[in-house]
């Protein structure tokens, strides 16, 4: 369809349409995914486990004994995925009589959830959209109703060249305060996309809670971080926070990437970055439980998430890294004693651990450089939904 809904954009806008050269971002790479990273530096370190530590603890022994009663708690799994493509540039005028270049991002964002019964594997629930990232000032005039009735025009114009796809949201991303303005517009369009799929796994965690799908004999493991930014509307309505974090009593996360040098040890103020500790890691082996708090203030409410944080090492040969072999795993605390004690029961942390372990196999080495790091029904799942992705150029022929 050419250049038509990207016209369109600019005549509703009231901006100029460079018809900029359409590219794919590699947005998955280590360099672009620090934009928006999920790991703040814990400055104090807590003991977060009823249990005090002073070192490793082994798991082998458990893991065998919670294989050997061939019981399963992990049930879903869950995973989300975004693909995003610079589509144009437009420049829009300002007061300064200065016209100033901005470019149009779009994504696809991919959502699902695998559930396993009976040792099977099927696909519980998915969710794709499509979303345009525009700069604050194409919606010029501040009206609320403004971007839904250019997403319809837009729509009208996919269906009337016959396309099947269907465009969910237009975002806006921050144009104040830049610096570097061409790669951190960019940037922040993307950031902006990003925190759009962590929405929608948001939302897909509270759709299986309101069904009861999520239980102590039926967690969820969700790929990647928990440490969410929450948006300001929730963190303003203490309820519905409330509910938010609730929500996460059964969900575990687990991610394959991480920053070692974030792990502190020692005590007092001036605690040391110790990345050996997590790198010498036996097999079957977990580090003591650290606990940080994320803190949210603002004028009408002041709230907080407290996370439990422990690594686990499934792995040790034939690997390139150190740190290959280990993954990050995160709990929310959520009852109202995990919060008072700002501990997690270190029974439930080993418990998980063991399953997790037994997730190990089979491998997915030669299909993903991150095998180490896997565990199999979370490579299933990101198989099942990468493979909903619209192809690069199907998606780049939609603008």
């Amino acid at each position: 369809m050419a250049r038509d809904v990207l016209d369109l954009i600019a005549s509703e806008t009231y901006g100029k349409s460079y018809k900029a050269h359409k590219l794919e971002l590699e947005l998955e790479t280590d360099s672009i995914s620090r934009i928006d990273s999920r790991e703040p530096s814990v400055d104090n370190p807590k003991q977060g486990e009823t249990v005090k530590h002073k070192g490793y603890v082994p798991l082998k022994d458990l893991s065998v004994m919670v294989a050997q009663n061939n019981s399963q708690i992990l049930t879903y799994f869950l995973d989300g995925s975004r693909h995003v493509y610079k589509i144009d540039d437009i420049a829009y005028q300002h007061s300064t009589s200065q016209k100033i270049v901005y470019p149009i991002v779009a994504g696809q964002v991919t959502v699902g959830c695998c559930r396993r019964f009976q040792k099977k594997m099927t696909s519980e629930k998915f969710l794709g959209e499509i979303v345009l990232a525009l700069p604050d000032t194409a919606n010029a005039s501040d009206s609320n109703g403004f971007l839904p009735a250019l997403k319809d025009k837009i729509n009208d114009r996919l269906q009337k060249k016959k396309f099947k796809a269907e465009l969910s949201k237009i975002l806006l991303y921050s144009t104040s305060n830049a610096k570097d303005k061409e790669q951190e517009f960019e940037n922040r369009a993307i950031a902006a996309i990003q925190d759009y799929m962590y929405q929608t796994e948001q939302l897909m965690v509270a759709n299986l809670v309101s069904q009861g799908k999520l239980s102590q004999d039926n967690y969820l493991i969700k790929d990647g971080s928990l440490e969410y930014r929450v948006l300001p509307a929730l963190i303003n309505d203490n309820k519905k926070f409330l509910t938010f974090k609730g929500n996460y009593g059964y969900v575990v996360g687990l991610s394959k990437k991480f920053n070692p040098s974030l792990w502190k040890t020692g005590v007092g103020s001036n605690p040391k970055s110790n990345p050996a500790f997590i790198a010498e890691l036996p097999l079957y082996h977990r580090t003591p439980v650290i606990c940080f708090e994320n803190r949210f203030e603002n004028e009408n409410y002041h709230g907080s998430i407290k996370i439990a944080v422990w690594y686990l090492r499934i792995r040790s040969k034939h690997t390139d890294s150190p740190f290959d072999g280990v993954v990050k795993v995160e709990k929310m605390l959520v009852t109202q004693k995990e919060l008072d004690d700002e501990k997690i029961d270190s029974d439930l942390v080993d418990l998980l651990s063991a399953y997790i372990i037994n997730e190990r196999n089979p491998v997915c080495y030669g299909s993903d450089n991150r095998w180490a790091n896997h565990i199999y029904p979370i490579f299933l799942t990101e198989s099942f939904v990468k493979s909903r992705c619209i192809s690069a150029e199907t998606f780049l022929n939609l603008f």
